[in-house]
Protein backbone atom coordinates (compact mmCIF):
# COMPACT_ATOMS: atom_id res chain seq x y z
CA UNK A 1 0.00 0.00 0.00
CA UNK A 2 1.47 3.41 -0.98
CA UNK A 3 2.19 5.65 1.99
CA UNK A 4 -0.15 8.49 2.81
CA UNK A 5 1.50 11.86 2.14
CA UNK A 6 0.61 15.47 2.78
CA UNK A 7 -1.51 17.00 0.07
CA UNK A 8 0.41 19.07 -2.47
CA UNK A 9 -0.80 22.49 -3.57
CA UNK A 10 -2.06 20.97 -6.82
CA UNK A 11 -3.99 18.27 -4.97
CA UNK A 12 -5.50 20.93 -2.71
CA UNK A 13 -6.63 22.88 -5.80
CA UNK A 14 -8.32 19.79 -7.24
CA UNK A 15 -10.04 19.06 -3.92
CA UNK A 16 -11.21 22.67 -3.62
CA UNK A 17 -12.73 22.82 -7.09
CA UNK A 18 -14.31 19.37 -6.63
CA UNK A 19 -15.79 20.44 -3.28
CA UNK A 20 -17.20 23.61 -4.91
CA UNK A 21 -18.65 21.47 -7.68
CA UNK A 22 -20.26 19.02 -5.23
CA UNK A 23 -21.67 21.89 -3.14
CA UNK A 24 -23.30 23.61 -6.08
CA UNK A 25 -24.54 20.35 -7.58
CA UNK A 26 -26.85 20.09 -4.60
CA UNK A 27 -27.38 23.86 -4.48
CA UNK A 28 -28.82 23.72 -8.00
CA UNK A 29 -30.87 20.54 -7.44
CA UNK A 30 -32.41 21.62 -4.13
CA UNK A 31 -33.20 25.07 -5.47
CA UNK A 32 -36.23 23.81 -7.42
CA UNK A 33 -38.17 22.23 -4.51
CA UNK A 34 -37.82 25.53 -2.65
CA UNK A 35 -39.05 27.77 -5.47
CA UNK A 36 -41.26 25.53 -7.65
CA UNK A 37 -44.48 26.49 -5.87
CA UNK A 38 -43.93 30.24 -6.33
CA UNK A 39 -42.69 29.86 -9.91
CA UNK A 40 -45.69 27.78 -10.99
CA UNK A 41 -48.13 30.19 -9.37
CA UNK A 42 -46.53 33.24 -11.03
CA UNK A 43 -45.73 31.90 -14.51
CA UNK A 44 -48.71 29.59 -14.93
CA UNK A 45 -51.30 30.83 -12.45
CA UNK A 46 -51.50 27.24 -11.14
CA UNK A 47 -52.79 26.47 -7.64
CA UNK A 48 -51.10 23.82 -5.46
CA UNK A 49 -53.05 20.59 -5.04
CA UNK A 50 -54.53 20.65 -8.55
CA UNK A 51 -53.79 18.08 -11.30
CA UNK A 52 -52.26 20.87 -13.42
CA UNK A 53 -49.87 21.76 -10.58
CA UNK A 54 -48.89 18.09 -10.20
CA UNK A 55 -48.34 17.82 -13.99
CA UNK A 56 -46.05 20.82 -14.23
CA UNK A 57 -44.32 19.95 -10.97
CA UNK A 58 -43.57 16.57 -12.48
CA UNK A 59 -42.40 18.06 -15.79
CA UNK A 60 -39.97 20.38 -14.03
CA UNK A 61 -38.43 17.37 -12.31
CA UNK A 62 -38.75 14.63 -14.92
CA UNK A 63 -37.79 16.33 -18.20
CA UNK A 64 -34.52 17.76 -16.80
CA UNK A 65 -33.79 14.39 -15.17
CA UNK A 66 -34.43 12.53 -18.43
CA UNK A 67 -32.22 14.86 -20.48
CA UNK A 68 -29.66 14.99 -17.68
CA UNK A 69 -29.48 11.21 -17.65
CA UNK A 70 -28.95 11.00 -21.40
CA UNK A 71 -26.38 13.79 -21.61
CA UNK A 72 -24.83 12.73 -18.30
CA UNK A 73 -24.20 9.29 -19.77
CA UNK A 74 -22.63 10.96 -22.80
CA UNK A 75 -20.61 13.10 -20.38
CA UNK A 76 -19.30 9.97 -18.69
CA UNK A 77 -18.16 8.69 -22.07
CA UNK A 78 -16.52 12.06 -22.87
CA UNK A 79 -14.84 12.03 -19.43
CA UNK A 80 -13.19 8.71 -20.27
CA UNK A 81 -12.45 9.82 -23.83
CA UNK A 82 -11.12 13.38 -23.40
CA UNK A 83 -10.14 13.65 -19.73
CA UNK A 84 -11.60 14.56 -16.36
CA UNK A 85 -10.50 18.22 -16.11
CA UNK A 86 -11.92 19.52 -19.38
CA UNK A 87 -15.35 17.92 -18.94
CA UNK A 88 -15.66 19.01 -15.30
CA UNK A 89 -14.77 22.63 -16.09
CA UNK A 90 -17.29 23.07 -18.89
CA UNK A 91 -20.05 21.23 -17.02
CA UNK A 92 -19.80 23.63 -14.05
CA UNK A 93 -19.90 26.64 -16.37
CA UNK A 94 -22.95 25.19 -18.14
CA UNK A 95 -25.05 24.73 -15.02
CA UNK A 96 -23.97 28.04 -13.46
CA UNK A 97 -24.93 30.13 -16.50
CA UNK A 98 -28.15 28.16 -17.07
CA UNK A 99 -29.23 28.60 -13.45
CA UNK A 100 -28.74 32.37 -13.71
CA UNK A 101 -30.71 32.62 -16.97
CA UNK A 102 -33.61 30.62 -15.50
CA UNK A 103 -34.23 33.57 -13.17
CA UNK A 104 -35.28 35.60 -16.23
CA UNK A 105 -37.94 33.08 -17.31
CA UNK A 106 -41.10 34.60 -18.74
CA UNK A 107 -42.96 31.30 -19.23
CA UNK A 108 -43.06 27.81 -17.81
CA UNK A 109 -41.52 26.44 -21.01
CA UNK A 110 -38.58 28.83 -20.73
CA UNK A 111 -38.06 27.82 -17.11
CA UNK A 112 -38.22 24.16 -18.12
CA UNK A 113 -35.56 24.67 -20.81
CA UNK A 114 -33.04 26.32 -18.50
CA UNK A 115 -33.72 23.83 -15.70
CA UNK A 116 -32.93 21.12 -18.23
CA UNK A 117 -29.58 22.62 -19.26
CA UNK A 118 -28.78 23.18 -15.57
CA UNK A 119 -29.50 19.53 -14.81
CA UNK A 120 -27.35 18.37 -17.75
CA UNK A 121 -24.36 20.25 -16.33
CA UNK A 122 -24.92 18.86 -12.83
CA UNK A 123 -25.18 15.27 -14.08
CA UNK A 124 -21.93 15.49 -16.03
CA UNK A 125 -20.01 17.32 -13.28
CA UNK A 126 -20.60 14.70 -10.56
CA UNK A 127 -19.17 11.86 -12.64
CA UNK A 128 -16.09 13.81 -13.76
CA UNK A 129 -15.31 15.02 -10.22
CA UNK A 130 -15.57 11.60 -8.57
CA UNK A 131 -13.41 9.93 -11.24
CA UNK A 132 -10.84 12.73 -10.99
CA UNK A 133 -10.53 12.54 -7.20
CA UNK A 134 -10.39 8.73 -7.13
CA UNK A 135 -7.39 8.76 -9.49
CA UNK A 136 -5.49 11.49 -7.70
CA UNK A 137 -4.48 9.44 -4.63
CA UNK A 138 -2.68 6.09 -4.58
CA UNK A 139 -3.15 5.46 -0.87
CA UNK A 140 -6.60 3.81 -0.42
CA UNK A 141 -7.25 5.28 3.06
CA UNK A 142 -6.34 8.79 1.91
CA UNK A 143 -8.47 8.34 -1.20
CA UNK A 144 -11.50 7.28 0.84
CA UNK A 145 -11.12 10.24 3.18
CA UNK A 146 -10.78 12.73 0.33
CA UNK A 147 -13.83 11.34 -1.46
CA UNK A 148 -15.82 11.34 1.77
CA UNK A 149 -14.94 14.84 2.98
CA UNK A 150 -15.19 16.59 -0.39
CA UNK A 151 -18.64 15.07 -0.92
CA UNK A 152 -19.66 16.40 2.49
CA UNK A 153 -19.62 19.83 0.87
CA UNK A 154 -22.74 18.75 -1.00
CA UNK A 155 -24.66 19.34 2.19
CA UNK A 156 -23.01 22.74 2.58
CA UNK A 157 -24.62 23.46 -0.76
CA UNK A 158 -27.99 22.41 0.61
CA UNK A 159 -27.53 24.61 3.67
CA UNK A 160 -26.36 27.50 1.51
CA UNK A 161 -29.37 27.43 -0.82
CA UNK A 162 -31.72 27.33 2.20
CA UNK A 163 -29.86 30.24 3.79
CA UNK A 164 -29.78 32.28 0.56
CA UNK A 165 -33.45 31.62 -0.14
CA UNK A 166 -34.41 32.64 3.39
CA UNK A 167 -32.45 35.90 3.19
CA UNK A 168 -33.83 36.70 -0.26
CA UNK A 169 -37.41 36.01 0.86
CA UNK A 170 -36.99 38.64 3.60
CA UNK A 171 -35.32 41.32 1.46
CA UNK A 172 -36.64 40.67 -2.07
CA UNK A 173 -38.54 43.95 -2.29
CA UNK A 174 -35.36 45.97 -1.64
CA UNK A 175 -33.32 44.19 -4.34
CA UNK A 176 -32.98 45.60 -7.91
CA UNK A 177 -35.97 44.81 -10.12
CA UNK A 178 -35.48 41.93 -12.57
CA UNK A 179 -36.31 42.91 -16.13
CA UNK A 180 -35.69 41.55 -19.62
CA UNK A 181 -33.38 43.79 -21.74
CA UNK A 182 -35.35 45.70 -24.37
CA UNK A 183 -33.70 44.08 -27.40
CA UNK A 184 -34.78 40.61 -26.14
CA UNK A 185 -38.36 41.40 -25.21
CA UNK A 186 -39.66 40.71 -28.72
CA UNK A 187 -38.21 37.17 -28.46
CA UNK A 188 -38.90 36.06 -24.90
CA UNK A 189 -41.48 38.57 -23.65
CA UNK A 190 -41.44 40.60 -20.45
CA UNK A 191 -41.61 39.94 -16.74
CA UNK A 192 -44.87 41.06 -15.11
CA UNK A 193 -44.55 43.71 -12.35
CA UNK A 194 -45.52 41.10 -9.75
CA UNK A 195 -42.45 39.07 -10.72
CA UNK A 196 -39.83 41.82 -10.83
CA UNK A 197 -39.02 41.25 -7.15
CA UNK A 198 -39.98 37.56 -6.91
CA UNK A 199 -37.73 35.76 -4.44
CA UNK A 200 -37.67 32.60 -6.57
CA UNK A 201 -36.02 34.52 -9.43
CA UNK A 202 -33.21 35.90 -7.25
CA UNK A 203 -32.67 32.42 -5.81
CA UNK A 204 -32.35 30.94 -9.31
CA UNK A 205 -29.89 33.64 -10.39
CA UNK A 206 -27.66 32.99 -7.38
CA UNK A 207 -26.62 29.75 -9.09
CA UNK A 208 -24.02 31.75 -11.02
CA UNK A 209 -21.78 31.87 -7.92
CA UNK A 210 -19.66 28.72 -8.61
CA UNK A 211 -18.52 30.05 -12.00
CA UNK A 212 -16.50 32.80 -10.29
CA UNK A 213 -13.91 30.68 -8.38
CA UNK A 214 -13.80 28.19 -11.26
CA UNK A 215 -12.68 30.85 -13.76
CA UNK A 216 -9.90 31.90 -11.36
CA UNK A 217 -8.63 28.41 -10.47
CA UNK A 218 -9.09 26.64 -13.85
CA UNK A 219 -5.63 27.49 -15.33
CA UNK A 220 -3.93 25.72 -12.41
CA UNK A 221 -5.88 22.45 -12.57
CA UNK A 222 -4.00 19.31 -13.72
CA UNK A 223 -5.41 16.31 -15.53
CA UNK A 224 -5.90 12.98 -13.74
CA UNK A 225 -2.39 11.42 -13.60
CA UNK A 226 -3.65 7.86 -14.10
CA UNK A 227 -5.83 8.78 -17.06
CA UNK A 228 -3.07 10.94 -18.59
CA UNK A 229 -0.46 8.18 -18.17
CA UNK A 230 -2.63 5.60 -19.91
CA UNK A 231 -3.48 8.10 -22.65
CA UNK A 232 0.20 8.96 -23.24
CA UNK A 233 1.24 5.29 -23.28
CA UNK A 234 -1.51 4.43 -25.74
CA UNK A 235 -2.95 1.81 -23.39
CA UNK A 236 -6.21 3.63 -22.62
CA UNK A 237 -9.02 1.45 -23.89
CA UNK A 238 -12.03 3.05 -25.56
CA UNK A 239 -15.00 3.25 -23.15
CA UNK A 240 -18.00 1.16 -24.10
CA UNK A 241 -21.46 1.06 -22.57
CA UNK A 242 -21.82 -2.52 -23.80
CA UNK A 243 -18.81 -3.50 -21.68
CA UNK A 244 -20.75 -2.47 -18.56
CA UNK A 245 -22.93 -5.52 -19.21
CA UNK A 246 -20.07 -7.95 -19.76
CA UNK A 247 -20.05 -11.02 -17.45
CA UNK A 248 -17.53 -9.32 -15.11
CA UNK A 249 -19.50 -6.09 -14.67
CA UNK A 250 -23.16 -6.91 -15.41
CA UNK A 251 -24.16 -7.58 -11.82
CA UNK A 252 -22.33 -4.47 -10.59
CA UNK A 253 -23.94 -2.25 -13.22
CA UNK A 254 -27.51 -3.47 -12.69
CA UNK A 255 -27.45 -3.51 -8.87
CA UNK A 256 -25.78 -0.11 -8.46
CA UNK A 257 -28.15 1.46 -11.01
CA UNK A 258 -31.24 0.16 -9.21
CA UNK A 259 -29.93 1.14 -5.79
CA UNK A 260 -28.96 4.60 -7.02
CA UNK A 261 -32.53 4.96 -8.33
CA UNK A 262 -33.96 4.04 -4.92
CA UNK A 263 -31.61 6.46 -3.14
CA UNK A 264 -32.67 9.37 -5.35
CA UNK A 265 -36.29 8.23 -5.15
CA UNK A 266 -36.26 8.60 -1.36
CA UNK A 267 -34.74 12.07 -1.58
CA UNK A 268 -37.09 13.47 -4.24
CA UNK A 269 -40.17 11.38 -3.49
CA UNK A 270 -40.12 12.18 0.23
CA UNK A 271 -37.46 14.55 1.56
CA UNK A 272 -37.80 17.22 -1.16
CA UNK A 273 -41.59 17.29 -0.76
CA UNK A 274 -41.16 19.24 2.46
CA UNK A 275 -41.94 22.69 0.95
CA UNK A 276 -45.31 21.33 -0.21
CA UNK A 277 -46.00 19.67 3.17
CA UNK A 278 -45.16 22.50 5.57
CA UNK A 279 -48.24 24.70 4.81
CA UNK A 280 -50.31 21.94 6.44
CA UNK A 281 -48.75 22.42 9.89
CA UNK A 282 -50.84 24.34 12.41
CA UNK A 283 -47.89 26.51 13.50
CA UNK A 284 -47.11 27.50 9.91
CA UNK A 285 -50.74 28.37 9.18
CA UNK A 286 -50.86 30.55 12.30
CA UNK A 287 -47.73 32.49 11.27
CA UNK A 288 -48.99 32.99 7.71
CA UNK A 289 -52.32 34.29 9.03
CA UNK A 290 -50.58 36.68 11.43
CA UNK A 291 -48.36 38.02 8.63
CA UNK A 292 -51.31 38.79 6.37
CA UNK A 293 -53.69 40.33 8.93
CA UNK A 294 -54.76 43.90 8.30
CA UNK A 295 -53.37 44.04 4.74
CA UNK A 296 -55.22 44.39 1.41
CA UNK A 297 -55.71 41.11 -0.43
CA UNK A 298 -52.71 41.26 -2.85
CA UNK A 299 -50.31 42.42 -0.13
CA UNK A 300 -51.74 39.88 2.32
CA UNK A 301 -51.10 37.00 -0.10
CA UNK A 302 -47.56 38.22 -0.77
CA UNK A 303 -46.80 38.59 2.97
CA UNK A 304 -48.16 35.10 3.70
CA UNK A 305 -46.09 33.71 0.82
CA UNK A 306 -42.89 35.32 2.08
CA UNK A 307 -43.57 33.99 5.58
CA UNK A 308 -44.11 30.49 4.21
CA UNK A 309 -40.86 30.73 2.22
CA UNK A 310 -38.84 31.82 5.25
CA UNK A 311 -40.26 28.94 7.31
CA UNK A 312 -39.54 26.49 4.48
CA UNK A 313 -35.95 27.73 4.29
CA UNK A 314 -35.53 27.19 8.06
CA UNK A 315 -36.82 23.62 7.90
CA UNK A 316 -34.59 22.96 4.89
CA UNK A 317 -31.61 24.14 6.95
CA UNK A 318 -32.43 21.51 9.58
CA UNK A 319 -32.78 18.83 6.90
CA UNK A 320 -29.51 19.78 5.21
CA UNK A 321 -27.68 20.09 8.52
CA UNK A 322 -28.70 16.49 9.17
CA UNK A 323 -27.41 15.58 5.72
CA UNK A 324 -24.12 17.30 6.47
CA UNK A 325 -23.67 15.25 9.66
CA UNK A 326 -24.61 12.14 7.68
CA UNK A 327 -21.92 12.81 5.08
CA UNK A 328 -19.28 13.43 7.74
CA UNK A 329 -20.35 10.25 9.53
CA UNK A 330 -19.81 8.36 6.27
CA UNK A 331 -16.38 9.97 5.83
CA UNK A 332 -15.37 8.75 9.31
CA UNK A 333 -16.92 5.27 9.06
CA UNK A 334 -15.69 4.46 5.54
CA UNK A 335 -12.16 3.67 6.77
CA UNK A 336 -13.36 1.64 9.77
CA UNK A 337 -16.12 -0.55 8.34
CA UNK A 338 -14.52 -2.89 5.82
CA UNK A 339 -17.72 -4.34 4.36
CA UNK A 340 -19.38 -1.88 1.98
CA UNK A 341 -22.71 -3.65 2.50
CA UNK A 342 -22.57 -3.17 6.26
CA UNK A 343 -21.53 0.46 5.82
CA UNK A 344 -24.58 1.11 3.65
CA UNK A 345 -26.90 -0.69 6.09
CA UNK A 346 -25.71 1.63 8.87
CA UNK A 347 -27.87 4.27 7.13
CA UNK A 348 -30.59 2.13 5.56
CA UNK A 349 -31.87 0.20 8.60
CA UNK A 350 -32.49 3.25 10.85
CA UNK A 351 -33.82 5.18 7.84
CA UNK A 352 -36.42 2.48 7.22
CA UNK A 353 -37.89 3.30 10.64
CA UNK A 354 -37.23 7.03 10.99
CA UNK A 355 -38.45 8.43 7.66
CA UNK A 356 -41.98 6.94 7.65
CA UNK A 357 -42.47 8.03 11.27
CA UNK A 358 -41.32 11.60 10.54
CA UNK A 359 -43.58 12.06 7.53
CA UNK A 360 -46.51 10.53 9.38
CA UNK A 361 -45.92 13.23 11.99
CA UNK A 362 -46.19 15.87 9.27
CA UNK A 363 -49.37 14.16 8.06
CA UNK A 364 -50.93 14.69 11.51
CA UNK A 365 -50.17 18.42 11.15
CA UNK A 366 -49.61 19.28 14.81
CA UNK A 367 -46.21 20.63 15.77
CA UNK A 368 -45.01 20.78 19.35
CA UNK A 369 -42.43 23.55 19.80
CA UNK A 370 -40.17 23.03 22.83
CA UNK A 371 -37.95 26.09 22.62
CA UNK A 372 -37.63 29.32 20.66
CA UNK A 373 -34.61 31.61 20.88
CA UNK A 374 -32.53 34.19 19.06
CA UNK A 375 -29.28 32.86 17.58
CA UNK A 376 -28.50 35.95 15.52
CA UNK A 377 -24.80 35.46 16.31
CA UNK A 378 -24.99 32.59 13.80
CA UNK A 379 -25.76 33.96 10.29
CA UNK A 380 -29.14 32.79 9.05
CA UNK A 381 -30.22 31.26 12.37
CA UNK A 382 -32.08 34.01 14.25
CA UNK A 383 -35.50 33.15 15.67
CA UNK A 384 -34.62 29.46 15.87
CA UNK A 385 -37.11 27.00 17.31
CA UNK A 386 -36.71 23.42 18.48
CA UNK A 387 -39.55 21.01 17.76
CA UNK A 388 -40.07 17.27 17.44
CA UNK A 389 -40.74 17.55 13.69
CA UNK A 390 -37.64 19.71 13.26
CA UNK A 391 -35.51 17.06 14.97
CA UNK A 392 -37.24 14.42 12.85
CA UNK A 393 -36.37 16.10 9.54
CA UNK A 394 -32.77 16.46 10.77
CA UNK A 395 -32.60 12.68 11.29
CA UNK A 396 -34.33 12.04 7.97
CA UNK A 397 -31.64 14.14 6.27
CA UNK A 398 -28.89 12.29 8.15
CA UNK A 399 -29.93 8.81 7.01
CA UNK A 400 -30.97 9.81 3.47
CA UNK A 401 -28.09 12.07 2.44
CA UNK A 402 -25.39 9.90 4.03
CA UNK A 403 -26.22 7.26 1.41
CA UNK A 404 -25.29 9.65 -1.41
CA UNK A 405 -21.75 9.99 -0.09
CA UNK A 406 -21.57 6.19 0.05
CA UNK A 407 -22.07 5.97 -3.71
CA UNK A 408 -19.36 8.53 -4.38
CA UNK A 409 -16.91 6.39 -2.41
CA UNK A 410 -18.10 3.05 -3.72
CA UNK A 411 -18.47 3.51 -7.49
CA UNK A 412 -14.81 4.37 -8.33
CA UNK A 413 -13.77 0.97 -6.92
CA UNK A 414 -16.06 -1.18 -9.01
CA UNK A 415 -15.23 0.05 -12.52
CA UNK A 416 -11.80 -0.02 -14.26
CA UNK A 417 -10.03 3.23 -15.21
CA UNK A 418 -11.12 3.27 -18.86
CA UNK A 419 -14.75 2.67 -17.83
CA UNK A 420 -14.81 4.63 -14.58
CA UNK A 421 -16.58 7.72 -15.89
CA UNK A 422 -18.96 5.69 -18.06
CA UNK A 423 -19.84 3.24 -15.27
CA UNK A 424 -20.37 5.93 -12.64
CA UNK A 425 -22.40 7.95 -15.13
CA UNK A 426 -24.66 5.01 -15.98
CA UNK A 427 -25.45 4.30 -12.31
CA UNK A 428 -25.81 7.96 -11.30
CA UNK A 429 -27.62 9.29 -14.36
CA UNK A 430 -29.70 6.39 -15.66
CA UNK A 431 -30.44 5.13 -12.15
CA UNK A 432 -30.40 8.25 -9.99
CA UNK A 433 -31.43 11.06 -12.33
CA UNK A 434 -33.70 9.28 -14.85
CA UNK A 435 -35.32 6.65 -12.61
CA UNK A 436 -35.01 8.17 -9.14
CA UNK A 437 -35.70 11.90 -9.56
CA UNK A 438 -39.16 11.36 -11.18
CA UNK A 439 -40.42 10.10 -7.82
CA UNK A 440 -40.99 13.82 -7.13
CA UNK A 441 -43.83 13.54 -9.63
CA UNK A 442 -44.91 10.07 -8.44
CA UNK A 443 -45.57 11.41 -4.95
CA UNK A 444 -47.46 14.44 -6.25
CA UNK A 445 -49.50 12.30 -8.65
CA UNK A 446 -50.54 9.71 -6.06
CA UNK A 447 -51.46 12.49 -3.64
CA UNK A 448 -54.13 13.78 -6.07
CA UNK A 449 -56.25 10.61 -5.71
CA UNK A 450 -59.30 10.78 -3.46
CA UNK A 451 -58.54 7.52 -1.64
CA UNK A 452 -55.35 8.97 -0.13
CA UNK A 453 -56.03 9.98 3.50
CA UNK A 454 -55.63 13.62 4.46
CA UNK A 455 -57.83 16.69 4.81
CA UNK A 456 -55.56 18.93 2.71
CA UNK A 457 -53.10 18.58 -0.21
CA UNK A 458 -50.22 19.02 2.25
CA UNK A 459 -51.45 16.13 4.44
CA UNK A 460 -51.94 13.88 1.42
CA UNK A 461 -48.40 14.57 0.18
CA UNK A 462 -47.02 13.85 3.66
CA UNK A 463 -48.65 10.43 3.96
CA UNK A 464 -47.65 9.45 0.41
CA UNK A 465 -44.08 10.57 1.17
CA UNK A 466 -44.04 8.25 4.19
CA UNK A 467 -45.10 5.29 2.02
CA UNK A 468 -42.65 6.10 -0.80
CA UNK A 469 -39.75 6.38 1.66
CA UNK A 470 -40.59 3.04 3.31
CA UNK A 471 -40.92 1.11 0.04
CA UNK A 472 -37.75 2.50 -1.58
CA UNK A 473 -35.53 2.11 1.50
CA UNK A 474 -36.79 -1.47 1.90
CA UNK A 475 -35.92 -2.15 -1.76
CA UNK A 476 -32.43 -0.74 -1.22
CA UNK A 477 -31.97 -2.87 1.89
CA UNK A 478 -32.92 -6.03 -0.03
CA UNK A 479 -30.73 -5.09 -3.01
CA UNK A 480 -27.75 -4.54 -0.70
CA UNK A 481 -27.54 -8.33 -0.36
CA UNK A 482 -26.53 -8.43 -4.04
CA UNK A 483 -24.14 -5.48 -3.89
CA UNK A 484 -20.61 -6.59 -4.93
CA UNK A 485 -17.84 -6.09 -2.38
CA UNK A 486 -14.86 -4.31 -4.02
CA UNK A 487 -11.81 -6.58 -4.18
CA UNK A 488 -13.92 -9.65 -3.38
CA UNK A 489 -16.54 -10.24 -6.04
CA UNK A 490 -16.21 -7.11 -8.18
CA UNK A 491 -12.82 -5.50 -8.95
CA UNK A 492 -9.84 -4.56 -6.83
CA UNK A 493 -9.21 -1.27 -5.02
CA UNK A 494 -7.20 0.14 -7.90
CA UNK A 495 -10.19 -0.11 -10.16
CA UNK A 496 -8.96 -2.92 -12.38
CA UNK A 497 -10.68 -6.29 -12.87
CA UNK A 498 -9.53 -9.06 -10.54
Amino acid sequence: MPESQRLTSVQWLVCIIAAIGFAFDIYELLMLPLVARSALMELGGISPGTPEFARWFGLLFYVPALCGGIFGLLGGYLTDRFGRRRVLTWSILLYAVSACLSGFSTSLWMLLFFRTTTFVGVCVEFVAAVAWLAELFDNPVQREKVLGYTQAFSSFGGLLVAFVNGVIAKHAMSLPAIQIPGFLQSFVGTIAPIGEHADWRYTMMSGLIPAIPLIIIRPFLPESPKWAAKKAAGTLQRPSIAELFSPKLKRTTIVTTLMFACSYGVAFGALQQLPQILPGLDTVQAKMTAASEGKPKPQAAAAAGRTRQVITANYTKSQELGGLFGRFALAVLVVHIVSRRNLLRFFLIPGLIVLPMVFYGYFLGHEKVYWTGDMSWLPGFHNVSLSLLGIGIFLAGFFTVGVFSFWGNYLPHVFPVHLRGTGESFAANIGGRMLGTPFAFVTQFIATFSFVPGASPAAKIAVVSAGVAFVLILCNLLLSCLLPEPGVDAINNDGEPT
